[in-house]
């Protein structure tokens, strides 16, 4: 459930500045906010789409071949999870900018209101379909049951629109770069407890023959059955049991993650100072 509630919340967050910036940068426009309605609902509909054709793949796959099918879907995920977690870190500026551009444009006249619903469908349409994955991936990793991804995924969605609604309206005094910092960390951990749980469907699969002995035993202490040790298991991949295979592939997709973060926070980072430098002809 936390981990479905960490991931929703996160992406209706970033979903929800973007739907902020845009009706702040069009204030005053009469009819913003049916086109910015239109754009939700197109792109809530997208990812509904989205979800209905990953959950027919998925039945395509039941039986044979099922461990390579969830290792698949969860290292995508991985993939996605780090992918996001680095474009936030060096484009999220950049995307707030160029949403604000938009909505100056259509108050100024100069492009058309239905310029709104594109720029708001393809965001929510895009953090949508994110979800869809991530959550794909929870379901195949185990260990969450649907009934506590769904009531995780409804707290997210409430949390993360009541947040973006109070920073809409400056009402929340909590930075947006803190609270995407605390969920970018979450969202490393939870990428790294996937890859360790496609680790593992691999080797049932008899693909990862390696470093297939148990590191440590710690089910004495906390069993990874119990209720705090499936949260555990879910949010950060807690392992009773852990093999080498899963420890190195944690230990590496964290490591991975971090490092890419500063590299390519830092590299935006000279290049916007440097283009601050640059004198103005």
């Amino acid at each position: 459930m936390l981990a479905t509630l960490v991931i929703v919340f996160r992406e209706i967050i970033e979903a929800g500045l973007i739907v902020g910036i845009v009706l702040a940068a069009s204030k005053g426009v009469r009819g913003r906010g049916l086109w910015v309605g239109y754009g939700v609902l197109g792109g809530a509909l997208g990812a509904c789409l989205v979800a209905a054709f990953a959950g027919q793949i998925g039945s395509l796959f039941q039986g044979a071949g099922q461990d390579l099918f969830n290792a698949a879907i969860l290292l995508l995920a991985v993939v996605m999870l780090a992918w996001h977690n680095v474009w936030m870190a060096s484009h999220g500026r950049a995307m707030a900018k160029e949403m604000r551009e938009v909505g100056a444009a259509v108050a100024a006249g100069e492009r058309p209101l239905f310029a709104l619903a594109i720029v708001v469908g393809v965001a929510v349409l895009r953090e949508g379909s994110e979800i869809v994955l991530f959550l794909y991936g929870i379901a195949a990793a185990g260990g969450a049951s649907t009934v506590s991804m769904l009531i995780g995924g409804v707290l997210g969605l409430v949390g993360g629109v009541a947040v973006s609604a109070l920073m809409y309206f400056g009402l929340l005094a909590i930075p947006a770069h803190r609270l995407f910092a605390v969920t970018s960390g979450l969202i490393a951990l939870l990428a790294a407890g996937l890859a360790a749980q496609a680790v593992v469907f691999l080797q049932q699969a008899g693909y990862v023959g390696e470093l297939t002995r148990t590191v440590w035993n710690t089910s004495s202490i906390l069993s990874q059955d119990s209720l705090f040790g499936r949260l555990l298991h879910t949010l950060i991949g807690y392992s009773d049991k852990p093999n080498g295979a899963q420890l190195v592939a944690y230990i590496a997709v964290v490591a991975v993650i971090v490092a890419l973060m500063k590299i390519v926070y830092a590299s935006h980072e000279r290049a916007r100072i440097a283009k601050r430098a640059v004198p103005a002809e």
